[in-house]
Order: structure tokens, then sequence, then C-alpha cells
């Protein structure tokens, strides 16, 4: 998912017809914003008082306390960074990923690590395996067995046949695992990578399609030809975040590739694997652009959701209002409230929500 994924994503946004949600009346209380000025604060980590947001748009990576504000890594030219985590030990783990002059294309992609005592440097060329081993390449997106005449009817833009996954990458969230290892979920790769302390990459998990079937509204919707009613659509999962819960499970979110304006339903997921055993399963879904999420206390899964512009907590495998929050993204929970990147596409803040 590329920066210029995300734009249009913000401009669908505004444009969406949101999914009711529950009564605001429900919904707990979102802070006054406690960081301010943030340009696309997609990811981040809350260590002890400090906060590292990734500004994606802006191409750093911030750490925040109550004395101070300062930039302590910059993307490359061209470039930016967008996972970032922090073990109990301090080290910083944290992607970039270059883009050709389209803005879409990766030409380069890493996991790198900042110590405590300042020193910056690559743990893995992401890029390179993603061109080695391209881990999605069996799966098929797009439409499955069309006819050859109803193909031909389909607008180009879509394309009436289906395609396997393509060498492409974008690591846009990782996590920090025992003895170093780091989980990276790879946006534009469609898997979850495991990342060894001296930098080897292995593929943890791809992430299954998600499948649709094409109703008469959905085929109106987006200018589909009458004959892809009740056809199987398999869009591409691209997954936004990856994070540890209760006892060393694997959860992550993802935001299927794909119209987000409801006319194909809210096909937002949580998958949890086992980091040992690499199965994902599906435990949730029915999110608006499921951009983040958070484990809180007693493992409860919240979601960001960016068209319902919400924060949701999961309840028997759907979503369930926890706060009304503009243009959410970022999540995490620390110290006993729910920390949310907010106003993503405009200027952004942080605030906190109690739950």
């Amino acid at each position: 998912m590329s920066r210029a994924h995300l734009t249009a994503i913000a401009a669908a946004a505004a444009a969406v017809v949101l999914v009711p949600f529950t009564s605001p009346a429900s919904a707990a209380t979102v802070s006054s914003p406690i960081v301010s000025n943030l340009a696309g604060p997609l990811q981040m980590s809350v260590h002890g008082k400090a906060i590292f947001v990734s500004q994606n748009f802006a191409g750093v990576l911030t750490k925040v306390t109550r004395k101070a504000r300062v930039n302590v890594a910059t993307a490359p030219t061209g470039g930016e960074i967008a996972g970032v985590d922090v073990d109990r030990r301090g080290v910083v783990s944290y992607t970039t990923t270059t883009f050709a002059a389209d803005g879409e294309t990766a030409v380069a992609a890493s996991l790198r690590r900042l110590l405590p005592n300042g020193k910056n440097y690559r743990v893995a060329d992401l890029f390179a395996y993603e061109q080695r081993h391209n881990p999605d390449k069996h799966n098929s997106y797009g439409f499955q067995n069309l006819s050859a005449s109803c193909a031909a009817q389909v607008p180009a833009q879509i394309g009436g046949g289906s395609y396997h996954g393509m060498r492409d990458t974008h690591p846009y969230a990782v996590a920090s695992l025992p003895h170093g290892f780091t989980a990276v979920a790879d946006a534009a790769g469609n898997d979850i990578l495991l990342v060894s302390p001296r930098g080897r990459v292995h593929t943890l998990a791809v992430l299954p399609p998600t499948s649709i079937v094409v109703t008469a509204a959905a085929a109106a919707a987006n200018m589909l030809p009458a004959c892809t009613v009740g056809a199987t659509f398999n869009l591409e999962p691209v997954p936004t975040d990856v994070e540890v819960g209760r006892h060393g499970k694997l959860y992550v979110t993802t935001l299927p590739g794909g119209p987000e304006d409801g006319s194909l339903g809210a096909n937002g997921s949580v998958y949890r694997l086992n980091p040992w055993h690499c199965r994902p399963v599906r435990v949730a879904t029915g999110f608006a652009g499921a951009t983040n999420l958070a484990i809180g206390r007693h493992g409860t899964i919240y979601v960001s959701e960016l068209f319902a512009n919400r924060v949701s907590k999961v309840v028997k495998g759907a979503p369930v209002l926890v706060a009304n929050v503009p243009s959410p993204t970022a999540l995490e929970w620390a110290h006993g409230r729910l920390y949310v990147g907010e106003n993503t596409f405009g200027n952004a803040d942080i605030a906190t929500i109690s739950h």
C-alpha cells in the first residue's frame, strides 16, 4: 500500500456513506489531543512515557515526551517510514520503503533498528526478499472464472480476469517478538514475515484473499456488467498492522484492496496466527477500513476503522463501537488506555480513549 494509495483512500473516505454505528451515547470519551501537528501518524508505539510515531507523509520517525519532540530517523529520499515498534529494552524497530517516481512502485524496503545509544542500522533487505520469493505468488486475485465474453465487458481499470500475487513490497507494520525476532506485515506482499536478530527473513504466513460474491447492487455501483452478478471476486488482503497478543499469538488487521465505499460491504478482518505454526485464522470481520489494531486488557482486540470514523472492539467476531474518532489510523494500548492517531489526512494528532 503506497502513499498514493493512501491518498486515494482519503478521497474515498470523504465520499463514503458511513456504516451506521451504535448510538453515540454509548461511546467512550476521546481526550483532547496530547500530540498535535502530525503528518500521517499511521503507526506508533508507546514505550514508558515516550511515544514513537511514524509521520508517514513527512518521512520521519518522531519520539515525543513531555519535555521534547525529536525526529530520531528520516526516510531515504523518495521514501517513507511506516511500521514502528519498541521492545522492553528500548530498541526501536522500524521499516522504510522507497518508491519510484510514480509514488507507488517500491524500489527498496528495509527493516531497520535504532538502539538506545543512538546506533541505527539495517537489519534486513525486505525488497530483495520479495523479489526472490514473492510469497503470495500462488494467491489468485480478481474475478475468478468469468467467461471470456463477460470478462471483455468489465472496465479495463478493474479487469475481467484473474492474476497472481505480484512482486511488490510495502512493509507497513512491525511487532517485536522474544529473543530479538521481528514480525513484519507487508501491505503489498500480502504476507507476514519473520526476521531473525541477524536479519534472516522467512515467510511466516501468506494471508488468504478476501473473497466476495458480486451482488446486483455492487455491480451497479462499480459499473460492472450484469453478467458479473453472482461471480466471485478475490480482493488482496492488505495487512495493515501486526500485534502480539495473549500467549504470544499474533493478530493482524487487513484492509482488502478494492472499493471501501460500502458497495462491496465492510470486508476488513482480523486474523490470528501462531508465530511458530503459521496458519492464519480469521477471528473477526465486518470492519470498514481496518487500518490498525491494539490488544488491550484481558486480550480485548481493538480496531481503528478509517471509513467508519470510529474505534471498535471485537465482540463475537464482529465490531462493536468503542468511540467515534475522525479518520483514525495508528492504535496502541498502553497505561490502561488506547492511544489513537486521528484526523490522519489533515492536521493530525494523537488522543487517548479510556475504556
